[in-house]
């Protein structure tokens, strides 16, 4: 190969140093371009069949995942029933009881999780229907990239990507004792990773339509449960968030 192209003209040795330039371009490309194929791949391959995301059971308490075995052969169909935010809210369905506060969570004063909205304009959608099951959650209305922040201190315990609930994160306080599930977010806040502290008021992630939430309505999917003794991000008793945002 050396010798041919030593007995070509000049001008065809610069051609031939061009071309094997081009080619070795080429190649670098492709493995490049493979590269970032396989990783994007590893971060946003599909959830797997076997997870049971903790908001949206059909009895809407937080599992933990089942075996492949256990599935159910078809997903259950989902009515997420948010409304835009242009329509008139649902009125909810009365409370059988007043919600139960328990002291401890109640004194903690937590922040309402999207920044600049009142609790006068949150709406009590705990009890609410959703398909099959009960909400056990509420739903904050608002435009879209509203930063998400942080209801009290605490630690981010896990980042998930969930069939329904979308982008998601799972939030422990100081002492784990309670789990705080901020669900549907359009992205997270740049360099959160999991195990990192947060403080009360930090930015989580930003209001948006991931999982199955309505695209024309943005919204945070926020809901509080009490972990088991084995603190386990997926499992714990639901607890209504409704009165400890909106309350005195």
């Amino acid at each position: 190969m050396t010798e041919l192209v030593r007995g070509m003209s000049p001008r065809r040795q610069a051609f031939a140093g061009h071309l094997r330039t081009a080619v070795l371009s080429l190649c670098t490309f492709a493995v490049l371009v493979f590269a970032a194929f396989a990783w994007w791949d590893a971060h946003n391959r599909a959830l797997p069949d076997d997870f049971v995301d903790a908001s949206e059971t059909m009895s809407g308490r937080p599992q933990e995942p089942t075996s492949a075995a256990d599935a159910p052969a078809k997903e259950p169909a989902l009515d997420p029933q948010v409304p835009a935010a242009s329509k008139e809210p649902p009125v909810a369905k009365p409370a059988t009881a007043s919600p139960a506060v328990e002291p401890e969570l109640a004194a903690r004063h937590l922040l309402i999780p999207v920044r600049g909205i009142e609790a006068s304009a949150l709406r009590d959608s705990f009890d609410e229907g959703r398909g099959a099951h009960q909400h056990q959650a509420i739903d904050i209305l608002a435009p879209r990239h509203t930063p998400v922040v942080a209801v009290e201190d605490g630690t981010v315990a896990k980042l998930f990507h969930s069939r329904f609930g979308g982008v998601t994160v799972y939030q422990f306080d100081r002492e784990s004792r309670f789990c705080y599930y901020y669900a549907h977010l359009q992205g997270y806040a740049p360099g959160l990773h999991e195990g990192e502290p947060v403080r009360r008021g930090q930015i989580l992630g930003y209001v948006g339509t991931s999982g199955n939430a309505p695209a024309d309505a943005p919204h945070l999917h926020f809901q509080i449960y009490e972990l088991t003794p084995e603190k386990r991000w997926w499992e714990g008793k639901p607890i209504n968030p409704y009165p400890y945002l909106a309350g005195p």
